[in-house]
């Protein structure tokens, strides 16, 4: 539940929009009552996190589409911005800083082929380990809105999912290169998975232990790597 809304108000964030509320749907073979205030609950958690609210949902019982063992989770974020306050990729230029926010983990994305590591190799991560595989996606909330309280506006934000670095960063750059330095993801059991994984295929894949990146002048550099946690 927790990724389901981080995947949707990060999305927002990026373009300089507020989230304000949040719609959820279950599909579930048979309710199990513990199950489903678990996942409402982590919900609910990240909703009030960002400021957001959960405004509904929809919980469907379908014992003959879904099988016993899985659960079918969606969801959608409204938001909304000042016009003013829209990040205009426009403005990215020669001399440009890019900042990045640690994530916490892989976050949502690269799953199929961590499955296929983990079924590869299935004792070479403890019980803690895998539990640290499945930190969810962080919110970045609190970077966006101290980027805002410090005068630091943007000139572009991304959020690292599908295709890692390479692809998310390109959908800003237009037509500008970057120089990027990824530094070893001190965390051991993601390091045990990336052991089995190519480079460059990783780099494509996750997001390499950033889960923000923001694009700056270099004369708020400073102040930009000052908020939230964890800005290099």
């Amino acid at each position: 539940g927790k990724d389901l809304v981080a995947m949707n108000v990060n999305d927002i964030l990026t373009t300089g929009g507020d989230p304000l509320m949040f719609l959820d749907y279950i599909g579930i073979g048979k309710i199990d009552k513990t199950q489903i205030k678990r996942i409402i609950a982590g919900i609910c958690e990240w909703c009030e996190a960002c400021d957001c609210i959960l405004g509904g949902g929809e919980t469907a019982e379908m014992p003959d589409l879904v099988a016993p063992d899985m659960i079918e989770l969606s969801g959608f974020c409204v938001g909304a911005a000042e016009k003013a306050d829209l990040i205009d990729l426009q403005g990215i230029g020669a001399g440009d800083v890019l900042i990045g926010w640690a994530s916490d983990g892989f976050h949502a994305n690269g799953w199929s082929l961590v499955r296929r590591i983990l079924a590869a190799f299935p004792d070479e991560l403890s019980k803690d380990e895998l539990h640290q595989l499945l930190a969810p996606t962080r919110l970045y909330y609190d970077v966006v809105t101290d980027l805002r309280a410090k005068g630091v506006k943007p000139k572009g934000m991304a959020h690292i999912t599908g295709g890692g670095l390479p692809e998310n960063l390109a959908r800003l750059l237009g037509g500008h290169g970057a120089s990027i330095s990824i530094p070893e993801w001190q965390n051991v059991a993601v390091a045990k998975v990336l052991s089995h994984v190519e480079t460059q295929e990783a780099v494509n894949t996750f997001n390499m232990g950033f889960g923000w990146v923001a694009i700056v002048s270099s004369d708020q550099v400073e102040a930009a790597t000052a908020a939230g946690a964890g800005g290099v």
